[in-house]
């Protein structure tokens, strides 16, 4: 028999232009080539009607975003509260058949009297409370700053009460999932990340300058950027590039005194892995300690050496695949190093047994499919081999 579920997404998840929706995309890709009929619901940010997922899903709706000051609460944070929709509710209520809600910004349908009895999962993307108030603290603006400080406190109430409502949670860290379980939240489990990669395709040999790639919107990704230029590799004579989405004119002067510092602006996804596959060293501090990030998991599968600090490796899994630095000293010492050094056949066996073991779409998707079945994912095996 069909197997049938509903994804709720927080954004349209196409194209899989960045870490988050690469997770949302690919989820859709793998679910599909297991024979699952997918019925795909996501709020509209600006991206518009994406035909390429009728693809994957048998029916997919869109819902507009409900921005504005009208969306502010005093108890529900505005993440979840601008993606609140009638419509969505009355979509899902027409069957019976299991409901995927991707993040807490969905989970306002967990209070829908309509679904109360419906088997739902609440994906967790992040310990959201954490990350906001992570983000506060990173935030460049007076008014991002308030934001986030108000988010988080929002969060941290409603994102433990809301979990406590859903059939089964599952968090993309293993170190988080922990955290969760020790507040009292026994229904979370781990379930790791979906990739657009399906190996380890690093080259041997050294490449010719070091790497920092990101979503350089993101506050945390510009101060990351940021940081390294003027910690690292101002005092470092060293070509280093700087590569990703929409970087402000503030990182562009914070580079400029910098001949050997360059910014690709907005990559598109061949020039992105063509510069990760050329570059000897990803240099890669994070300031955040919550969720995936992407932007590791890019360069383990596709380049060579990986410099990184704890909290970039943090419930990842991966330190042992990755060289660890927490203070720009570290980190110039760490170059230095490692720049004479070749990327040997050893490097890519080490790293394919670090990656197989942690992230397999194959067997991911299995156990994402034995959770909306009703069964546990953690003890579910790969029945369709790896």
């Amino acid at each position: 028999m069909e197997q049938h579920v509903h994804i709720v997404c927080l954004q349209v998840p196409y194209p899989p232009d960045y870490g988050g929706v690469m997770d949302l995309f690919y989820k859709l890709v793998w679910l599909k080539r297991r024979g699952i009929s997918i019925q795909l619901h996501c709020f509209d940010d600006g991206r518009g009607v994406q035909p390429v997922l009728e693809k994957y899903c048998s029916r997919v709706f869109y819902y507009k975003r409900k921005k504005g000051l009208l969306s502010f609460s005093r108890s529900v944070p505005y993440m979840v509260n601008s993606r609140r929709s009638r419509q969505l509710q009355e979509n899902l209520s027409k069957d019976n058949h299991p409901i995927l809600l991707e993040g807490i910004h969905c989970s306002l349908l967990l209070h829908a009297a309509q679904l109360k009895n419906r088997r739902i999962i609440l994906r967790l993307h992040n310990h959201e409370s954490a990350y906001y108030q992570q983000l506060a603290r990173n935030a460049y603006t007076i008014f991002h700053q308030w934001y986030y400080q108000w988010e988080s406190r929002l969060l941290h109430s409603y994102e433990p009460s809301v979990i406590k409502k859903a059939t089964l949670a599952l968090s993309v860290s293993g170190e988080e999932t922990k955290k969760f379980i020790g507040n009292g939240l026994h229904h979370v489990e781990y379930l790791p990340v979906f990739l657009p990669w399906d190996g380890v395709e690093a080259l041997e040999g050294k490449g010719g300058y070091c790497l920092y790639q990101g979503n350089l919107s993101v506050e945390e990704n510009e101060r990351a950027a940021a940081w390294l230029a003027e910690q690292v590799f101002a005092n470092l004579g060293v070509p280093f590039i700087i590569a990703g989405k929409n970087p402000s004119a503030r990182l562009r002067k914070i580079i400029t005194p910098y001949p050997h510092i360059q910014l690709v602006e907005n990559p598109a996804a061949e020039k992105l892995d063509a510069l990760i596959r050329d570059a000897h060293i990803h240099v890669l501090p994070s300031f955040s300690e919550t969720g995936i990030k992407f932007k590791l998991l890019h360069a383990l599968f596709k380049g060579r050496f990986c410099i990184a600090n704890t909290a970039m490796v943090s419930g990842t899994g991966l330190n042992g695949a990755c060289i660890i630095a927490d203070s720009a000293d570290d980190m110039i010492r760490c170059i230095r190093e490692t720049l004479s050094q070749p990327f040997t056949a050893a490097d890519i066996a080490a790293r394919k047994e670090i990656l197989s073991g942690a992230y397999d779409n194959k067997k991911t998707a299995d156990r994402l499919i034995a959770a909306l079945a009703g069964r546990s994912p953690a003890a579910e095996t790969d029945q369709h081999g790896s």
